[in-house]
């Protein structure tokens, strides 16, 4: 997804282009089309461009706005005894394959503390007996 969209306002006036502090809006003119280009990685993200535009047809919104792109989707590894989200699933194979040994997934509450009762839960959690019948 661009940031920086143009809308069928624009009418080719170079305004951007001339005005963009950071070089990052160029044109090209070939046969009989304009093609106006941006360059991410030379955006200042001032919006100059913005709002010098005479049509108002750069649409920075989504930057203006200070909205989050989503860049990466990772599965949750939740601590085995409350649920909270302990690590992703990369990072437990990870440590797995470093350590050479399972790790468990315990969140920092129920791992400095393994008290009896805990264990007891997680046995309860995965349908095993415990001593005193509960």
């Amino acid at each position: 997804m661009s940031f920086f969209k143009v809308n069928e306002k624009c009418n080719g006036c170079l305004a951007c282009v001339q005005n963009c502090p950071a070089s990052a809006l160029n044109y090209m003119d070939k046969g009989n089309n304009r093609k106006i280009c941006h360059n991410l990685s030379l955006c200042a993200r001032c919006g100059n461009c913005w709002r010098i535009c005479p049509q108002a047809a750069i649409e920075f919104n989504q930057l203006l706005q200070g909205g989050w792109n989503e860049v990466a989707e990772m599965a949750l590894v939740h601590c085995m005894v409350c649920g909270e989200p302990v690590y992703t699933a990369g990072i437990g194979k990870t440590l797995s394959e470093k350590l050479n040994r399972e790790v468990e997934a315990l969140c920092p509450e129920h791992k400095k503390s393994f008290p009896l009762s805990t264990w007891k839960r997680i046995a309860i959690g995965r349908g095993l007996q415990t001593g005193n019948g509960k």
